[in-house]
């Protein structure tokens, strides 16, 4: 099977010199396409701003904000027959509303309002507009009633998986190699287990390529 994966944060600029991104630092969704390729699946990568290796055998192609991500889902998707799409990716939800174009100065500045506005939404377009009708996996990254809000994107965002973390634990997640997570189906199936990225990454992709 043919799966793309997303990783990694958007940066979305401000001026030339600042942007606005989160903590996400990619290494989840390169596991998860080291783990696809060890199962013998093709895999197209396509990671924001991160400093990690591309792993052996994938197809990776590199963004920055998250309207590069949208375009790069979209190409990627006319241009292969993808049978599975998990989109681990922490795209930002605003952008700012304009660019300056350069970089602004502090000086006789009391305060600086920076107007955003809404990003593309990669995950909830996938089936419509962008008519992917394989397997869509998306991620829930969170800080409180997790499985709550985890059960509510997957509906919403008519995923066929969700794969839920507490980002607010201390020692996995953001900037570890380790994950706690709960993968919620649409038929109701539900798993946790806790440990190395890799290791949830070969779990997940055995449950959502199977």
């Amino acid at each position: 099977m043919h799966l793309l994966i997303t990783a990694g944060p958007t940066h979305e600029a401000i001026d030339p010199v600042r942007f606005i991104s989160n903590r996400s630092s990619g290494k989840m969704g390169f596991a998860l396409a080291e783990a696809a390729i060890a199962a013998g699946h093709e895999v197209t990568l396509i990671a924001g701003p991160v400093q990690l290796p591309t792993p052996e055998g994938v197809t990776r192609i590199d963004v920055t904000s998250a309207a590069d991500m949208f375009d790069a889902v979209e190409r990627t998707l006319n241009d292969h027959p993808i049978g599975c799409a998990i989109l681990c990716a922490a795209v930002a939800d605003f952008t700012p509303a304009t660019t300056a174009g350069q970089k602004i100065k502090k000086t006789g500045k009391d305060k600086m309002t920076i107007e955003l506005v809404p990003t593309k939404d990669i995950l909830g377009s996938m089936r419509d507009p962008l008519g992917f009708n394989g397997t869509l996996v998306g991620f829930a990254a969170e800080t409180t009633d997790v499985l709550t809000y985890a059960s509510d994107k997957l509906t919403r965002k008519r995923c066929d998986f969700i794969v839920a973390n507490d980002v607010s634990q201390p020692g996995i997640g953001f900037d570890s190699n380790d994950n706690a997570v709960t993968v919620l189906g649409k038929d109701g199936s539900q798993w946790s287990a806790s440990g190395s990225k890799r290791d949830l990454a070969t779990r997940v992709i055995a449950t959502v390529a199977g």
